[in-house]
């Protein structure tokens, strides 16, 4: 049963995502998101009590997602990394293939979930909240470790985090560059550009 019901739910989150990016959060049905998933509208509302809802149980699901992928992307089978640039290469790059992987999750949570109402606001900001303060305790944890510069602040994780998720939406939404990962190096410059500012001789640090 416990298999059954994760099984479902993922089918329902993907086939919402479908519903929400071809036609926007306010004209999806939960009618449609079950004929999407093959399923009955009962079966939708056994797991949701409506589409807002499965929207926020969404959030949660991809944000598990996104930390657990960049996690195991920092420590992959190539072995420890050797610096504290190739733990960010890492985590990026994780991240980056995850929403290659999942494109029309990603469109859901950051293009589509703006419009979504203030509940889904609220998730929003709390799911990038949640990144912020993973990334500043990711580069706590590794940038000593490598002698490498950290945060001045958590403002500063983010700030990467909002300019990422800024670019990402750009991408998702024009599909340029084609390939998402294309995206890299200038992701790469925002984190490591922003770290270097606030260890710049002479900025004022917070």
């Amino acid at each position: 049963m416990e298999v059954r019901v994760r099984v479902q739910r993922a089918r329902l989150f993907t086939a919402a995502a479908a519903v929400f990016s071809r036609s926007g959060y306010a004209d999806a049905t939960a009618e449609a998101i079950a004929r999407e998933a093959g399923m009955s509208k009962a079966t939708f509302y056994e797991h949701f009590a409506n589409k807002e809802e499965c929207l926020l149980a969404l959030f949660d699901a991809a944000g598990d997602e996104l930390v657990r992928a960049m996690n195991a992307g920092v420590g992959t089978d190539e072995g420890p990394p050797a610096s504290y640039e190739e733990v960010v290469v890492r985590g990026l790059r994780a991240l980056l293939a995850t929403v290659a992987a999942h494109p029309l999750e990603a469109r859901t949570l950051v293009v589509e979930g703006i419009g979504a109402g203030p509940r889904a606001a609220q998730k929003r900001d709390a799911m990038l909240d949640a990144f912020a303060e993973w990334l500043y305790r990711d580069n706590t944890v590794h940038a000593p470790a490598f002698g490498a510069p950290a945060f001045a602040s958590p403002d500063d994780a983010f700030t990467i985090v909002g300019g990422v998720v800024e670019v990402v939406s750009r991408q998702l939404r024009t599909q340029q560059p084609p390939d998402i990962r294309d995206l890299e190096p200038t992701l790469l410059r925002l984190v490591f550009g922003v770290i270097a500012q606030a260890r710049t001789p002479g900025l004022p640090e917070a």
